[in-house]
């Protein structure tokens, strides 16, 4: 297949990039490098540097005619979507739609749109939360990740692209940037290894700090090469199902580093979640696909990375 991966410069899609080329696809990379770095790229893929949002995007799409895109690219910052909505707004709506409206214009078979596991479902009272939970998005970037969701089956109907939505759980490893919520373990792995003091951040309520659902990306690489052809129509989470504090993800990378933390705190920020933790059996129904790797063992690979990064 000819597959386009946005933000393939990027953490995540990174490592999907990696994956679709050891399965011997045809891939190609498009970012804008804000957050991507060339370091991550594959040597195998080609890379074109472009922004979502640029209107020769549509161009672009009908001379490459794509057999799947996979939309990656995002502002992905929680607390950058509540101090700038419209910036939001700007690159996970009027960015995103641009791509889906060229992609189903040229033609492309599949779109693969990552979303949000935790900010599009909000504080929910009933925990581990499935797919038809019924969303309560508490910032911008959740309600313009909604927004993306929306429209996919408006492109299906109209010009036959199938899609699947993915809804990520927090990701963590190797090629992590250590900025926002969902790059504490980033933050945490460099500061200790720097010898540095880490900042649980938690609501009164809470002294060991959030709940998160934590899955290993090459767990979530997996899930992308199996969403290639799975998943019709579906919107999947992708999780471990597995609850971890903040408190108790320090501990563990502080393992993982062979370093004993200095735990202190810190409040919760303007659109943290308290709580959050798939259900992922339709996972495993849609697309053949189960988290593989615990905390403890994606911890120690992804310590490792950091120490040979180093």
């Amino acid at each position: 297949m000819k597959i386009l991966v946005t933000g393939g410069a990027g953490f995540i899609a990174s490592h999907v990039t990696d994956a679709y080329l050891a399965a011997g696809h045809d891939v190609v990379v498009l970012d804008n490098l804000y957050t991507g770095k060339l370091e991550n790229l594959n040597p195998g893929c080609r890379f074109i540097e472009m922004d979502i949002r640029d209107r020769s995007l549509e161009k672009f799409m009908a001379l490459e005619k794509f057999d799947v895109v996979n939309h990656h690219a995002a502002q992905v910052s929680v607390p950058a979507s509540v101090q700038d909505p419209v910036q939001d707004l700007e690159v996970n709506g009027q960015g995103t739609l641009n791509l889906m409206q060229s992609s189903a214009k040229a033609g492309v078979g599949r779109f693969i749109f990552i979303s949000s596991g935790g900010a599009i479902y909000g504080e929910q009272e009933v925990l581990p939360i499935k797919e038809e939970t019924w969303p309560k998005p508490e910032s911008p970037y959740a309600v313009h990740k909604m927004l993306g969701e929306t429209y996919l089956p408006f492109f299906r109907d109209n010009y036959g692209m199938e899609y699947v939505v993915l809804r990520y759980a927090n990701i963590y490893g190797p090629r992590q940037a250590p900025h926002a919520e969902a790059g504490v373990v980033a933050i945490f792995t460099e500061a200790l290894l720097a010898k540095k003091d880490c900042t649980v951040y938690r609501f009164e309520e809470q002294p060991k700090g959030m709940v998160r659902d934590y899955l290993y990306v090459g767990d979530a690489a997996r899930a992308n090469l199996l969403a290639l052809e799975k998943g019709q129509g579906q919107t999947v989470n992708l999780g471990t199902e597995v609850a971890t504090h903040t408190l108790d993800l320090l501990r563990a990378v502080g393992k993982a580093c062979g370093v004993k933390p200095v735990e202190q705190f810190g409040p919760a920020r303007k659109g943290d979640l308290k709580r959050s933790l798939l259900e992922c059996s339709l996972a495993q129904k849609a697309l053949g696909w189960q988290a593989e790797t615990d905390l403890d063992k994606g911890l120690e690979m992804t310590v490792q990375w950091y120490r040979n990064k180093a």
